[in-house]
């Protein structure tokens, strides 16, 4: 398998990525605490991520970005909620990201980098000028929506500040300490109506589950930071989620 750093490219200094120039992409001068990470996507297979990987043709090309940053309570993850009008995945918390627009390029290329960049701009009001991308992910998918998903990875170098863009679209911004997502009390498991079962996270009033929950669980684990936690704790979904 290609390696980010092969795909995307490595410059020599970590300087901040931004929508619009070159994507760079570099693990140069990262906090120790996140070289866990980095180590774990430069080398990690699809399947290792997720049973669900994108066909051979189609699906609508995204990208996500799964940005972690330090807060008052440590190391932390930016997450999103979604609007509770939305007609597809009202309500649920996600990573910052959408469909690749033709100006972002190269889906097989930057393409993916100025992607997550641009719409976590738009959506939360981030500037990507203080985001280092240190590493993306193999391309995942989500069956429902018909989503081929890249995520991409940052550190909030300098921390800008952020909101819901718009309403319409975002119900709120927020922050997750990884000691939550790491904590056993705040981890269940999700069962759907169709029958999925998944990991999902309790944190700042809202259940995080699906996609985002799944890519994260894997982060934990790859990144030697998940804590054993009990899988038989089981919260149900409707079938509105």
């Amino acid at each position: 398998m290609t390696s980010a750093r092969e795909q995307y490219g490595e410059t020599a200094e970590a300087r901040p990525a931004t929508a619009g120039r070159e994507a760079e992409v570099t693990a140069e001068g990262l906090p120790e605490w996140l070289v866990p990470v980095a180590r774990a996507a430069a080398t990690i297979e699809p399947r290792q991520l997720s049973r669900f990987l994108p066909p051979e043709a189609g699906g609508r090309q995204s990208a996500v970005l799964i940005l972690f940053g330090h807060g008052a309570r440590g190391p932390e993850l930016l997450l999103m909620e979604r609007a509770g009008t939305l007609r597809s995945h009202a309500g649920q918390p996600s990573f910052p990201g959408g469909s690749l627009d033709p100006q972002d390029g190269d889906p097989d290329g930057p393409g993916p980098v100025r992607a997550a960049l641009r719409e976590a701009q738009e959506e939360t009001g981030l500037d990507p000028r203080g985001v280092q991308v240190f590493g993306v992910l193999p391309r995942l998918y989500i069956p429902v929506s018909g989503f081929v998903v890249t995520p991409v990875l940052g550190w909030w170098r300098e921390p800008s500040p952020v909101g819901a863009v718009d309403q319409g679209e975002t119900a709120r911004v927020f922050t997750v300490p990884v000691a939550d997502l790491t904590d056993p009390a705040h981890r269940v498991t999700t069962r759907h109506p169709s029958g999925h079962v998944g990991p999902a996270f309790l944190v700042e009033d809202a259940l995080v589950w699906g996609f985002t929950a799944g890519v994260i669980d894997r982060i934990l684990h790859y990144a030697g930071w998940e804590v054993a936690w009990d899988r038989d704790k089981q919260v149900p979904l409707d079938w509105r989620s």
